[in-house]
C-alpha cells in the first residue's frame, strides 16, 4: 500500500537518527530509490483527493522531500549521511520529482544511458 510505502524512508531515517542520537555513531543512510518515496506520496495524495500539481505530483511534494532529507544533518552526538538513488523520468531533470530531490543533495552524479550502452 502507498502509506506503508511512503512512510520506509522515514522509518529508516528514525532508525538512523536513534543511532545517531543514543548511541552517539556515524550512520551512512543508503536510500535505494527516493522516487518510490515521491511516488507513494503521490499515491496517498490522490487517495485523499488532493488536486494534483505539476506534471501531477502531489500539492505537498516539496514539503514532504524536506521534511525527509533535512533530518540527514549532522549533531553533537554524531552524523547521518545519506546516499540515494534517484530515478529520474524520462531522463528529465527537469521533472518535479528529481529536481525537489536535488535542491537537498549536496553532490550528485548523473549517470549517462549512451556510455551505459556501450
Amino acid at each position: 500500500p502507498p502509506g506503508a510505502r511512503m512512510r520506509v524512508g522515514l522509518t529508516a531515517l528514525t532508525m538512523a537518527e536513534y543511532f545517531r542520537d543514543v548511541n552517539e555513531q556515524d550512520v551512512l543512510l543508503f536510500i535505494d530509490n527516493i522516487f518510490r518515496f515521491v511516488q507513494a506520496g503521490s499515491e496517498v495524495s490522490a487517495l485523499l483527493g488532493r488536486m494534483p500539481s505539476a506534471v501531477g505530483y502531489q500539492p505537498t511534494l516539496s514539503t514532504e522531500m524536506g521534511t525527509l532529507q533535512e533530518r540527514i544533518t549532522s549533531t553533537k552526538e554524531g552524523s547521518i549521511t545519506s546516499i540515494q538513488a534517484v530515478y529520474v523520468p524520462a531522463d528529465d531533470l527537469t521533472d518535479p520529482a528529481p529536481a525537489t530531490t536535488f535542491a537537498h543533495l549536496d553532490a550528485t552524479t548523473v549517470l549517462s544511458r549512451g556510455l551505459a550502452a556501450k
